[in-house]
């Protein structure tokens, strides 16, 4: 079920993501959800900039993937290190007219449709620590919370 907001603005699409980048997200969730993992899309970070997913894992491993619909969207992108001070694993997420070759090697890299994904290059592990994954915690937990809120509301 999609989550509507009550107000005149979807907080999940605002007009910035492509139709092959949301495509690229709903395959990726559906390998997350495979995986076990619970997901936030479009959840701002305490440095102001917003992880395209954020991923949650069982033990309270935290995972941020950046999705790149072209080539261009990549080649621009210089704000995507930034991540990986809010992250034990970062990752990129794209389709299979992207080359992967173009992605850097120090992060996963997954390859989605619309209907699934499959992690290509995993990514390697950079532990944060217990203050920093405490705050993405509470981050991701609000922002779970408030959409289901919203979505609840919308229904009434």
């Amino acid at each position: 079920m999609p989550i509507i907001s009550p107000h005149a603005d979807n907080p999940l699409i605002d007009g910035r993501q492509s139709d092959r980048a949301l495509m690229v997200r709903r395959g990726v969730q559906r390998l997350f959800t495979d995986l076990r993992l619970a997901m936030v899309p479009e959840l701002s970070l305490a440095s102001g900039r917003r992880a395209d997913l954020v991923a949650l894992g069982e033990g309270g491993e935290i995972w941020i993937v950046e999705i790149k619909s072209s080539v261009e969207d990549l080649r621009v992108d210089r704000k995507w290190p930034e991540y990986r001070q809010h992250c034990d694993r970062l990752f990129f997420a794209t389709h299979s007219e992207v080359p992967a070759e173009l992605f850097p090697v120090d992060c996963g890299l997954i390859i989605a449709d619309g209907w699934s994904g499959h992690m290509l290059r995993d990514a390697p592990e950079h532990r944060l620590a217990a203050a920093t994954r405490k705050a993405m915690l509470l981050r991701f937990a609000r922002a779970a919370a408030n959409r289901l809120l919203q979505a609840e509301l919308s229904a009434l």
